[in-house]
């Protein structure tokens, strides 16, 4: 069984659905939530945790045979950066603690694209430095720091570490308002029968659909052998939104961002995007229209 803590948010319940369509079990953890998505209705197990209670996360290996971990699970950063990061922190340990408790095969954790952040180099792999440079978030610092902390934790072990570089994500359950993408604003000014502003037409870069996005993490679960630890997740490919014209409004102007290369990913998984841009786009309205979360 695999465990998937952050289960029910955007990522983490398409990397379960992902999951159990290659025919894996799978237990998903939420701290507040616990009614899954459509798409996950009676397909999981779903466990409320908050990650940061370690003998409430260690007793779940008393319950289920988990095999690997996906640790998704994590907050968004309040006033207070320290309280944020000592609350983020424990949650990662206390997932690395049961990982060599409970002797698992790999542990999977979210890094971010923002790592890169500083590099001129473009498009953005997995070999290249990473520079010491002003984060624009307190998330991509933390997601910066994971990445030594998990494989220094696991060295020796025996478990797998699998670092989860991962690219600009929007999709179904997304934050109908995120100010991380502007594609879940759009819509959602659509459905209250407002104009949307139009979006610039040659902005864009590294954007993943949320379904591609469970794909690509569960194939890395999933594989036989991985020849590597860190690995690009994403779509591959950039792209600018002039590409769903006839699905947004858009503009001139705008400047198109690095993106992420990955061909490990490909290479070792044989993971390629199903959806492009547009019917990303075309998926997500009628997602928006047919859904009540």
């Amino acid at each position: 069984m695999i465990l998937v803590t952050g289960g029910l948010g955007m990522i983490g319940a398409h990397t379960a659905r992902a999951l159990v369509d290659l025919g894996q079990e799978v237990v998903v953890t939420s701290y507040r939530r616990t009614d899954p998505p459509s798409f996950l209705d009676s397909k999981v197990t779903v466990e409320q945790l908050d990650v940061t209670d370690r003998d409430a996360f260690l007793a779940l290996g008393e319950r289920y045979d988990v095999s690997d971990i996906v640790h998704l699970a994590g907050t968004i950063p309040g006033d207070d950066p320290v309280a944020y990061f000592r609350r983020d922190t424990a949650g990662l340990l206390n997932a690395l603690d049961a990982a060599r408790a409970w002797k698992v095969r790999r542990f999977a954790v979210a890094s971010s694209i923002g790592v890169y952040i500083g590099q001129d180099e473009s498009p953005w792999h997995e070999d290249l430095p990473l520079p010491t440079a002003d984060l624009p978030h307190l998330i991509v610092a933390f997601k910066k720091a994971v990445e030594p902390v998990t494989t220094h934790s696991l060295a020796g072990t025996g478990v797998q570490p699998i670092v989860l570089r991962i690219g600009s994500t929007w999709g179904p359950l997304m934050d109908p308002e995120s100010i991380f993408s502007p594609i879940p604003p759009y819509v959602s000014a659509v459905l209250r029968g407002e104009t949307p502003t139009p979006l610039p037409a040659d902005a864009g870069g590294d954007w993943c659909y949320a379904p591609d996005m469970g794909r690509a993490i569960a194939s890395l679960v999933s594989a036989d052998t991985l020849n590597h630890t860190t690995y690009n997740v994403s779509s591959g490919s950039p792209f600018v939104y002039s590409e769903a014209a006839g699905q947004l409004t858009v503009e001139p102007g705008g400047q198109s961002s690095p993106h992420l290369d990955i061909t490990r990913l490909t290479n070792e998984t044989g993971f390629t995007p199903t959806f492009s841009f547009s019917e990303a786009v075309a998926d997500y309205i009628t997602w928006r229209t047919t859904n009540a979360r």
